[in-house]
């Protein structure tokens, strides 16, 4: 068997390597690739058109984190000190929209969210509104659908902290004079932050590359750099362009991730209770 390290280096750091060298390449004739050494690309990526779409795709990422957390915390908080049977339950109905196809999903959300949509409908059949509601080409429709998609990324994480709190520890806190809300800032909350430091990641990052969301929700004034990237691989066919903005995404990525590690490693945390 292969060592991890073997696999690491296969799909992850020769593809990295493979679209770095490509982002210093001349565009060829007929979107092809010349090796000629050149940082036009970087130059191009920088100007005002893409630094105001990188800038929207954080903004983007960084609402839909805020979003999931807020919903994600007390569904995982209610979920670690249920009883294991709705402990499982719960835990299904999470992983369950995984055994679905992601396009599928995403042509349910269309049909709860279209003008002639099942939410419309009904709407309107109540006699609530007498136009339906613009919910899909707009921002709220991809935050709907990233939300969505990100749910269980949060949720899962943050269960998995507060489910090994020592149930003793909130209990002595409350026999000790603490209120519900002191015990839950000074034990509950410190011991679900490595979780939520994770959902954040895992909900933050990924959201920031989507491309699939945007095109299927979004409209013409909700492109995020996922979508400009596709485009220069798929339709322009400029494939060094293309390689740039990957490269600089990427970048920023492993900045991100860089922080996660320094601050925020739950191995390190200082946040956690201890016994």
């Amino acid at each position: 068997m292969m060592p991890p390290a073997f696999w690491l280096l296969l799909f992850f750091i020769v593809p990295l390597i493979i679209v770095i060298g490509y982002s210093f390449s001349m565009t060829g004739t007929e979107g092809g690739i010349d090796h000629k050494l050149t940082l036009e690309h970087y130059f191009r990526a920088f100007n005002g058109l893409y630094v105001s779409i990188f800038l929207k795709s954080f903004l983007y990422a960084l609402v839909t984190t805020v979003i999931t957390v807020t919903i994600a915390f007390p569904m995982a908080y209610f979920m670690a000190f249920a009883t294991p049977r709705m402990k499982i339950i719960m835990m299904f109905l999470i992983i369950l929209p995984f055994w679905t196809n992601f396009l599928v999903r995403m042509y349910s959300l269309m049909s709860l969210l279209g003008k002639s949509g099942f939410i419309n409908s009904i709407l309107l059949n109540s006699g609530i509104i007498e136009e339906p509601l613009k919910m899909m080409n707009n921002s709220f429709g991809m935050y709907v659908g990233f939300v969505y998609w990100n749910l269980p990324f949060m949720i899962l994480p943050i269960f998995s902290s507060l489910d090994r709190i020592n149930i003793s520890l909130i209990e002595a806190s409350l026999d000790l004079g603490a209120t519900k809300n002191q015990t839950f800032w000074r034990i509950t909350f410190p011991y679900s932050v490595p979780g939520v430091v994770a959902g954040i990641v895992f909900t933050f990052i990924p959201t920031l590359g989507n491309f699939i969301i945007p095109e299927f929700l979004g409209g013409p004034d909700n492109l995020m750099i996922g979508n400009v990237i596709t485009a220069q691989y798929l339709e322009v066919r400029n494939w060094p362009f293309g390689s740039a903005l990957a490269t600089v995404l990427t970048m920023f990525v492993m900045i991100f991730i860089s922080i996660y590690i320094r601050f925020f490693d739950p191995a390190k945390s200082k946040n956690m209770v201890t016994f």
